[in-house]
């Protein structure tokens, strides 16, 4: 469904799902019951709680992904596609790391330029301005993440 991005009826939208239409407006009415949709006249349209739970999935483009580095010119060989992944990877990679980015401002500026998010750098940034080191910095970036798009429910 994260594909349809574009306003189409319920044929075109069945078709490029490939679902039924009564498997469609069952789907429709569940996340419409889960706050993700909410019924617009004889359709339905994406809630805040929707566009979040799609930014959650979709692909940057092609070399806009995050690298993590311990250090300049010390990659880790990891990099995160989407904000799903980010939250795999901080989960994963080492507190150095995440120390790096950190307070560099890394995180904050890929959330914000790549992703489109402007709530989450600022809660990153009171991470930041926590002090906070090694795994109190990966717990409180997931908790943020946490916070903004429930992604660790997704988990």
């Amino acid at each position: 469904m994260s594909e349809a991005t574009t306003r189409m009826d319920l044929v075109m939208f069945s078709q490029a799902v490939n679902l039924n239409q009564d498997e469609i407006m069952d789907a429709f009415q569940q996340l419409a019951n889960e706050g993700f949709l909410r019924k617009v006249g004889s359709g339905y349209s994406l809630t805040e709680k929707g566009r979040n739970a799609n930014k959650i999935i979709i692909q940057v483009p092609e070399g806009k992904e995050f690298n993590f580095f311990v250090g300049v010119g010390k990659p880790l060989g990891f990099s995160a596609h989407s904000l799903e992944e980010f939250y795999r990877l901080v989960k994963q990679v080492t507190s150095d790391s995440l120390e790096f980015h950190l307070y560099r401002g890394d995180f904050e500026n890929w959330i914000r330029e790549v992703i489109g998010d402007r709530q989450l750098p600022l809660d990153i940034s009171g991470v930041r301005s926590a002090e906070l080191k090694c795994e109190d910095i990966r717990k409180s970036i997931l908790n943020a993440m946490d916070e903004r798009y429930g992604i660790g429910n997704l988990q």
